[in-house]
């Protein structure tokens, strides 16, 4: 996640004071990591071990990176792993690799998939880490206009029992937005026809209003709705990260990223810091289609990672420090911090 390969990347930026020297990275075992990293490593080998059994696996493992070596070591010292080892027929070949080696793939917002923005956009359903809460609000009577309303048990993206929501949910991966959002009218357009319901098949852009007016011909058909809620819950999800605000935000990084693809070049980072600096709002100031805290952080760290190691200089060097005053003092105006910004401060 973001938050996972912002930390490194800022401890980089801002190293520890000195002090007696620690384990160089090739030395680093599982117990040098911190108690709460500790644990995630041990619940994460042991989900692994769980896998592969389940599988039938012996695993050759492959590491790059200081943290992918610690996991394949404790893998590879894990009692029950090794008993499945011996036991285990099919072979197979394992690569740890640690994604704060490309921090600017673990931060950019890449191409143009609708399956990405849905998954970074709409809140986590709870108890997941992969799957989102989609609000169904709209497909029943009751009339509220808190997105928060916990009323209505939320869906999800997940359908394995509805073929044609696996397939625009294939759609949505593996097409560009545009095309995929057709996908999903005409998935819907399909669905009420078999149902008889009177829609009127629109030609052209589609819109989540348009969407969303196809969707409450179900709303009073209760055997349209069971028939097709998988469907539904996918569409949902169309419309509600189409109208999310945070997509706005993501089409500018988008076209941040790729012009500084473009031009960037060490010596054109002071400029590209300067044009950053009225960016940054603190909260009084902020819209909600200004940058937060938290966005210019990921900016950051995508023009490092793109840039690469960069010599210090006196013009850069000012910019830096500019930058880094009105960030700083941004974060202190914050009066409710977000868990990742008390994290890094």
């Amino acid at each position: 996640s973001a938050e996972l390969c912002l930390l490194p990347a800022l401890a980089a930026l801002v190293p520890p004071l000195p002090g007696l020297g620690g384990p160089g990275p090739a030395e680093v075992g599982v117990g040098a990591l911190p108690a709460e990293l500790r644990v995630a490593v041990r619940a994460l080998v042991s989900d692994l071990d769980a896998l592969f059994t389940a599988l039938g696996l012996r695993e050759e493992s492959f590491a790059v990176g200081t943290l992918s070596r610690v996991i394949a070591a404790e893998l590879a010292s894990y009692a029950p792993a090794r008993n499945r080892r011996r036991m285990a027929t099919n072979k197979a070949s394992v690569v740890f690799v640690d994604r704060t080696l490309d921090l600017a793939g673990a931060v950019g917002h890449h191409g143009d998939s609708l399956a990405e923005k849905i998954l970074s956009v709409l809140p986590k359903l709870p108890g997941h880490k992969t799957d989102v809460m989609v609000n169904m609000v709209e497909l029943t009577a009751l009339q509220t206009t808190d997105e928060t309303c916990n009323i209505i048990a939320p869906g999800c993206l997940a359908q394995p029992n509805d073929p044609a929501a696996k397939a625009l949910w294939e759609s949505f991966m593996n097409l560009k937005q545009k095309e995929a959002v057709m996908e999903a009218r005409r998935h819907l357009v399909e669905a009420a026809s078999r149902e008889n319901l009177p829609i009127k098949m629109s030609m052209g852009e589609v819109t989540p209003e348009q969407l969303s007016s196809y969707i409450q011909l179900f709303r009073n058909n209760l055997k349209a709705l069971e028939n097709h809620c998988g469907l539904l819950q996918l569409v949902l999800a169309t419309v509600q990260t189409l109208k999310h605000p945070q997509v706005f935000k993501w089409d500018n990084f988008l076209a941040f990223e790729r012009l500084l693809l473009q031009t960037i070049g060490e010596s054109e980072m002071p400029g590209v810091l300067n044009q950053l600096l009225p960016m940054i709002k603190s909260y009084n100031e902020r819209t909600k289609d200004d940058y937060t805290c938290e966005d210019f952080l990921v900016l950051l760290v995508y023009m490092y990672s793109v840039v690469g190691e960069i010599k210090s200089r006196k013009d850069l060097d000012a910019a830096e420090e500019v930058v880094k005053k009105a960030l700083v003092k941004a974060i202190c105006d914050e009066p409710e911090p977000s868990p990742l910004l008390q994290k890094i401060t």
